[in-house]
């Protein structure tokens, strides 16, 4: 493959990537095949609930009714289930409104009805609903600190669990005795349906006091009332083998190692070896890059542990620890981390987005790297060093215009990478 190509290539694997974990693609077989003698109502959260939810209407023969909420901006045509949009990774009004709207539309079910729960990426922070006597300006600020402190994103919904009156299996609850089919498009690390979007349908292992231990570890100050909540076990979540799930059932319909594979099977079309490096990895952005960049470095010059050419790829979903106070992004930030770590290395290309289109809060999936970067940026008087310390990725692949921008996908399954080594 001529370098010239190598962009093109690496993009083709994202939109496959991207493509293969679409809700038009994962959804339809794991429907219900035939109406309850009751009400269908479609209920949801995250970034794809509106994807989620239209192809749930052209699909489903009988009645339906509902209420989905995703972020502003990822909407779709939706007829008879209606789409309420919302502020994503800081929960607003709109999404605290939205939560309360669900909790009252599922109040009075009985068992003859349905209940389809669509969940995706960004569930959380969209359904919003504050536990009893804990107000939304405190979660706001409670969020924001966890999103700036590095934590993950297990750790952070454990706490979002554990001040929340519907997440943690808290809507499920609502719903009963109706049955819950809770179809999810995963954006964790291991796919547990339990942390996406918080689980609002799911039993909850986690504790108040593990949620205590995690904002002691990142330092964040809470206060009295929000602590003394957690500390007395008020804000406790239903627990597995509580009877009133068992009818109840949940499917994960996309995920990481979905997406990873069809790009997989883009690169093997182009005659150039995939190695699926894990569809988990976690860990500071930058730090993850240094250690992608370290094995990029052994294949271009030893041949080991792969031969070239091949592409590395991996996904999960990475953590940046704001110290600077530039426009960053997590996958911006890795693929900096790595311009800077390789020093120009001949031969290595990469591309880290995220497969929802949006690169942490900006309007960009994230960014495409080639060995020149480093170099036409300083020709601009931008040093790679500087802006990776200011936790600028954005401003980086911005000034170069390398920036890969798809608009919103309407599917989360976290981030993807992927690392080309001629």
């Amino acid at each position: 493959m001529h370098p010239s190509q190598a962009r093109q290539f690496l993009l083709d694997m994202f939109n496959s990537a991207v493509g293969a974990v679409s809700a038009e693609k994962c959804l339809p077989a794991f429907l219900p095949q035939a109406s309850p003698e009751g009400r269908t109502l479609v209920i949801g959260a995250g970034k794809g609930a509106a994807a989620m939810a239209k192809v749930v209407e052209d699909h489903w023969q009988g009645e339906l009714s509902g209420l989905v909420v995703t972020r502003y901006g990822h909407g779709a045509g939706c007829k008879r289930i209606e789409v309420v949009e919302a502020a994503h990774p800081v929960p607003d009004e709109a999404g605290r409104r939205a939560a309360g709207r669900m909790m009252e539309m599922v109040h009075g079910l009985t068992e003859k009805d349905l209940v389809l729960c669509l969940i995706s990426g960004g569930g959380s922070a969209l359904l919003a609903l504050p536990a009893q006597g804990i107000t939304l300006e405190q979660k706001q600020a409670v969020n924001k600190a966890l999103l700036k402190s590095g934590a993950t994103i297990s750790e952070i919904n454990c706490v979002r669990k554990h001040f929340s009156a519907i997440k943690g299996g808290r809507l499920a609850l609502a719903c009963a005795p109706a049955r819950v089919v809770t179809l999810l498009i995963s954006d964790v690390p291991g796919d547990d349906p339990g942390v996406i979007a918080s689980g609002p349908t799911l039993p909850d292992p986690t504790t108040c006091e593990e949620a205590l231990a995690i904002l002691r570890k990142y330092r964040i100050t809470i206060p009295d009332t929000m602590e003394q909540y957690l500390a007395s076990g008020a804000g406790e979540t239903p627990k597995p083998g509580d009877p009133r799930f068992a009818r109840n059932e949940h499917h994960v319909i996309a995920t990481a190692q979905q997406a990873l594979e069809a790009a997989a099977s883009i690169a093997r079309a182009a005659g150039i070896t995939p190695y699926v490096l894990s569809d988990e990895i976690e860990g500071e952005a930058r730090d993850v890059g240094m250690v992608h960049a370290a094995l990029a470095r052994q294949v271009a010059s030893r041949n080991q542990p792969f031969q070239r050419p091949c592409v590395l790829i991996s996904g999960g979903e990475t953590t940046v620890t704001v110290r600077g106070n530039g426009r960053g992004g997590r996958n911006a930030e890795f693929l900096l981390s790595l311009a800077v770590s390789l020093h120009g290395l001949e031969g290595v290309h990469a591309i880290a987005c995220d497969t929802d289109g949006i690169d942490g809060s900006e309007d960009n999936a994230g960014a495409i790297y080639a060995p020149d970067s480093v170099e036409r940026a300083e020709k601009l008087g931008v040093r790679a060093r500087a802006m990776l310390d200011n936790n600028d990725g954005y401003g980086f692949f911005s000034a170069l215009g390398d920036l890969v921008v798809t608009g919103p996908t309407r599917t989360n399954v976290n981030d993807f990478r992927a690392i080309l080594i001629l």
